[in-house]
């Protein structure tokens, strides 16, 4: 039982610790070091869709480990407890920043090139610069419901 707690908390650890890491080191040195915005922008998305992946793999582990420490404990996996039901949205809201937002950010900047380079105005920047927001907003997002599961884990038996 308590190696069951002990994944369920590693997941949520990794999956966490991997956006604070990238939210305040990953995303600000790539653009604060390297030679163009155009390179830090690969390199922030090569890194956010490695993140995704954790987060995707961190979340199944979660929702086994902590079904089965719950069928364990009282009998039942109680598939619609809050943190599972947050877990769900945070692979949602994953799933929709890696699978949807991440290819048509790439498309745009395969299309026009250094996205810099394009005028604000344009309709190719424009939709970039919102895809962005929303990306970030997933994030962020994905990161708050985190910290629920979080304190919910921790404070129960």
């Amino acid at each position: 039982m308590s190696f069951l707690r002990y994944l369920m908390l590693l997941s949520l650890v990794v999956w966490l610790g991997g956006l604070i890491f990238f939210s305040f080191v990953v995303a600000p040195t790539a653009f604060s070091v390297l030679p163009s915005r155009h390179l830090a922008g690969s390199v922030v998305s090569r890194s956010l869709s490695a993140l995704h992946w954790m987060g995707l793999a961190s979340g199944v582990v979660f929702l086994v480990t902590s079904m089965l420490h719950a069928r364990f404990s009282t009998g039942s996996p109680h598939p619609l407890a809050a943190r599972h039901v947050l877990i769900l949205c945070m692979l949602a809201l994953t799933a929709i920043s890696q699978f949807g937002i991440s290819p048509k950010m790439a498309t745009l900047r395969a299309s026009v090139g250094q996205i810099d380079s394009v005028p604000a105005n344009d309709p190719a920047r424009v939709q970039f610069s919102a895809l962005h927001v929303w990306s970030t907003r997933l994030e962020g997002g994905v990161f708050l419901l985190g910290l629920v599961v979080l304190y919910l884990t921790a404070c129960s038996s």
